[in-house]
Parts: C-alpha cells; sequence; structure tokens
C-alpha cells in the first residue's frame, strides 16, 4: 500500500480549495435563486457544482461530505422538474450549505477525519426535502448510508 498519509496531505489542500470555490459558487446561485425564483440556469450551475464537489470529496474518501452533495442534488434535481424552490426551501438549501462549509473547515487535514456525526446532515436534508414537497426522501438508489471512510480505509 502507499503511504496514504503523504498521498493525503498532498492532495488535501488542492481539494479544501477547490471544495471551498465550488460551494461559493453554489451560494452564489442560491442568492441568485432568491432573487429570481425558479431560474433554470442557477439550478443548473447549482446541480453541477454538487455534483464536481461531491465527485471530489469522493477522490478523497470523504464519504460524509461526497454523499451530503449527493443527497441534496437530489432533492434539488427533483424539486426542479417540479419548481418547488419557495423561500423556504431556499432557506433550507442555505442551511445545508452552511453546515457544508463548517463541515470543510473541521475536517482534519492530517488524517481526513470528519468527527461529526451525521445527524444534522441528515435533518438538514430531511428539512429541504420536506420543503420541496419530498416528505418520505429516499436516498438515490446509488448512494450509500452517511459515514466516515478513512483515506487509508478507501485505499485498502
Amino acid at each position: 500500500m502507499p503511504n496514504d498519509t503523504k498521498e493525503w496531505a498532498q492532495r488535501f489542500p488542492e481539494f479544501l480549495v477547490e471544495a471551498e470555490t465550488l460551494l461559493a459558487k453554489s451560494e452564489e446561485c442560491l442568492s441568485h435563486l432568491q432573487l429570481i425564483s425558479n431560474d433554470k440556469d442557477a439550478i443548473d450551475c447549482m446541480l453541477s457544482t454538487l455534483l464536481k464537489l461531491s465527485s471530489k470529496a469522493d477522490a478523497l474518501a470523504l464519504v460524509a461530505v461526497s454523499e451530503f452533495s449527493l443527497h441534496i442534488h437530489g432533492l434539488l434535481s427533483q424539486a426542479q422538474n417540479h419548481m418547488d424552490l419557495h423561500d423556504q426551501a431556499l432557506d433550507a438549501l442555505q442551511d445545508c450549505f452552511t453546515l457544508m462549509a463548517w463541515q470543510l473547515e473541521l475536517i482534519d487535514q492530517a488524517t481526513g477525519q470528519l468527527g461529526l456525526d451525521d445527524s444534522e446532515q441528515t435533518s438538514l436534508i430531511e428539512a429541504f426535502a420536506f420543503q420541496v414537497g419530498q416528505s418520505q426522501f429516499q436516498p438515490p438508489s446509488h448512494s450509500r448510508p452517511f459515514r466516515l471512510v478513512l483515506f487509508s480505509e478507501r485505499q485498502a
């Protein structure tokens, strides 16, 4: 097995810059949606950035961030088809982005661990789901339950 700690240390700073940039872009799209309700271009931009963020987090075995992004993406994608993005839904989405930004700051840069449980992610996902009319939200079938996976476990 390669030296995972060294590889992690080399890759994480670049990931963090990219993740923060993608999250900021999503928040800009959200601000646009708060001004122009259900703007398809803003929604598409947000969907794209969430998918990129999920992919980049997944590449570093940051499952909590990756899955959180995928769950938001799934709900937003469903809501887009029904145009259910009213003020309360946008507020719930903002709460999700706020938690994600906080989580990015709390990732241990040496190990990749995020020492938090998934209860806040789950409650924010459920709140957003409720606001977009998905009261019985089911994660996408390809999704895994929220769980921390260390980079070293991912490489094994």
